[in-house]
């Protein structure tokens, strides 16, 4: 499965990233200002898909304690993605207990996952993540499906870190991030496609 432009990028950064984090390890501000331009967009990313329009105000929580906490990480630049990730997550789920927020559930049939199509589409719904309506489409998915696209996809973790930051097996999350991909590819091509979603991620099925 190909993780498309968002991850190759985020790959591509990873030496630059773990100089950066290094520096920065030392008390080099510009270099922790030069982690953050790498690292934000894509955990902005992930965090839209979780706790929507209120996105910035939790990545700020977080990027609060990847600060305090710096001089504990230990690593690369792949692992410090995956680090801030599941500081992220944490933050994320903390912020929907404090607003009461149950996701909502979203039914998703076995066998509308599994018809093959006519065109192979995943892509497709990799390289369009990077948008809102896309985000706004992963929102719908099982929450299971949700975060593993979103953490293989717009973070740009490989499997196991995408594993370690959920906790996971590397083969449940490669398996839910295709079933997520295959039910983008199928909305994004304007099947059945609504603008009324819910705003949180659905608890998996």
């Amino acid at each position: 499965m190909g993780q498309g432009g968002e991850s190759r990028r985020a790959q591509a950064y990873d030496g630059e990233l773990g100089a950066a984090v290094t520096r920065a390890q030392d008390g080099d501000e510009s270099a922790f200002a030069v982690a953050y331009r790498i690292v934000q967009p894509g955990l902005l990313g992930y965090l839209r898909g979780i706790v929507g329009d209120d996105a910035e105000d939790v990545a700020s929580d977080a990027w609060l304690e990847i600060a305090r906490d710096l001089g504990r990480f230990k690593g690369d630049g792949a692992g410090f993605r995956g680090w801030t990730a599941t500081i992220a997550r944490h933050r994320a789920l903390d912020h929907l207990r404090r607003l009461r927020v149950r996701p909502r559930s979203t039914a998703l049939e076995q066998d509308v996952l599994d018809l093959p199509g006519p065109h192979d589409t995943h892509d497709q719904a990799v390289e369009s993540l990077s948008t809102e309506r896309a985000l706004e489409l992963v929102r719908g998915l099982p929450r299971d499906q949700a975060e593993a696209v979103l953490l293989r996809v717009v973070v740009g973790l490989d499997g196991p870190a995408a594993a370690r930051v959920l906790g996971k097996r590397p083969g449940a999350v490669r398996t839910a991030a295709h079933r997520g991909l295959k039910r983008l590819a199928r909305q994004l091509g304007g099947e059945g496609v609504t603008d009324d979603g819910p705003r949180t991620l659905g608890e998996s099925t």
